[in-house]
């Protein structure tokens, strides 16, 4: 079975093409700057290309990426007829708790969450109707960023307004980041001979947006992403927790609208406001070993955020037993690894220095022999778990 894996963004769309027979990767690409002047293809496999090109929009994007893969030079099929279905990574899938076939009656539903996601949303139902332009007959599937988190109890995702301001606009927690949470969760537990239901575990997804997840019984309980992507850790370019009182008064002493200071919040803050240069840890990592006071302010702020949310999922849980890193930050840095677990001795979690230090995006434990908590790397692979969803799905129609 060959299964294409599209991610539509407001401005670029990512795929993959799987042969799900031994879970290869027969293609990979993206268009990056859809709708504007300099908008480029870069195909990574089966070559290595990249070709400026004007993509106005989203049909045409996904157009240009079925001629790439038909293509006898560039492509590896011969028929678009090969692509027995089509699999989305979604950003904010609402109340659905797994994932779905993109039927009329799911898509209607799941406009009704486009609100919450207005830059995002609105691109995945590009691609979806794009797709079913050209592809009619085949099935479509959306797996959806959010649904992992929906097991979360009501009183770790009600904020505390209110009440009908959830009823009517549904206002509450809802996390992000979930295929890859659940990805790695199953990784682990193949990779280590554990059940989930029988473990408690914390996932780090640590990448220029971050988020950690408490995972108790095999299910999210908690998640530190809230009805977007802004809240919890501190990212690239997000505050992550702030007092709602500091944005307001910005916005009152500089006369900011909404759309300003949503653009503070998202693409001015994080790593990149602290330090007034960088949100590329490589870059803040490099200037902070050269002496720079607010690069190492900023990695100090960075670890201690990830540590108090270990600790407080942690807590939450009665305890851990495993911790894993993921994500192109938790996957490379070690820097960023050691300096967020440093401390944690009393909680049973003990760093491996050399082995930590070793470790580059690699599958591995991290943690030292006497450390009464496993912390490891998995690398993430979201497209992966898209295309087995929809395999799953379509097989049971």
């Amino acid at each position: 079975m060959k299964i294409l894996v599209l991610n539509c963004g407001s401005s670029s769309i990512k795929y993959k093409l799987y042969n799900m027979d031994d879970k290869s990767v027969m293609a990979a690409g993206g268009i990056e700057k859809v709708g504007l002047a300099d908008s480029f293809l870069k195909i990574k496999s089966p070559v290595k290309e990249t070709v400026n090109i004007s993509v106005p929009t989203h049909d045409v994007g996904v157009e240009l990426i079925f001629n790439t893969l038909t293509d006898p030079h560039k492509g590896c099929i011969k028929s678009l007829d090969e692509i027995n279905a089509v699999g989305h990574r979604i950003a904010h899938g609402g109340k659905f708790t797994k994932s779905l076939e993109l039927t009329p009656k799911v898509l209607a539903e799941w406009k009704k969450y486009e609100s919450l996601a207005p830059l995002h949303n609105p691109a995945h139902l590009k691609g979806i109707n794009a797709v079913t332009a050209k592809l009619p007959n085949v099935k479509q599937v959306g797996v959806f960023d959010t649904s992992f988190h929906q097991t979360m109890p009501d009183y770790a995702y009600t904020y505390a307004l209110p009440y009908e301001y959830y009823e009517t606009y549904g206002i509450r927690r809802y996390g992000f980041h979930g295929t890859s949470h659940r990805y790695v969760l199953a990784r682990a537990a193949e990779l280590y001979g554990f059940d989930p239901k029988e473990k408690n575990i914390i996932t780090c997804h640590i990448g220029n947006g971050a988020s950690i997840a408490a995972i108790k019984g095999g299910k999210c309980v908690d998640t530190s992403m809230g009805l977007t992507p802004l809240e919890g850790l501190i990212m690239g370019t997000r505050t992550g927790d702030i007092d709602s009182s500091a944005i307001l008064f910005l916005m009152d002493r500089l006369g900011l609208d909404t759309k300003q200071a949503s653009d503070l919040l998202n693409k001015k803050s994080g790593m990149l406001g602290i330090t007034g240069r960088f949100s590329d840890m490589r870059e803040i990592l490099a200037a902070a070993a050269n002496g720079d006071k607010r690069c190492q302010l900023a990695l100090n702020m960075y670890n201690y955020r990830i540590r108090k949310y270990v600790c407080a999922y942690a807590g939450i849980m009665g305890g851990v037993d495993y911790i894993i890193f993921t994500a192109g930050v938790g996957e490379n840095q070690y820097e960023i690894r050691q300096g967020s677990m440093e401390g944690l001795q009393h909680m049973g979690i003990i760093i491996a220095p050399e082995a930590n230090k070793a470790n580059r995006s690699q599958e591995g434990t991290i943690s030292a022999p006497d450390s009464k908590v496993t912390v490891c790397v998995i690398p993430t692979d979201e497209e992966l778990l898209v295309a087995s969803d929809t395999m799953d799905i379509v097989n049971e129609a």
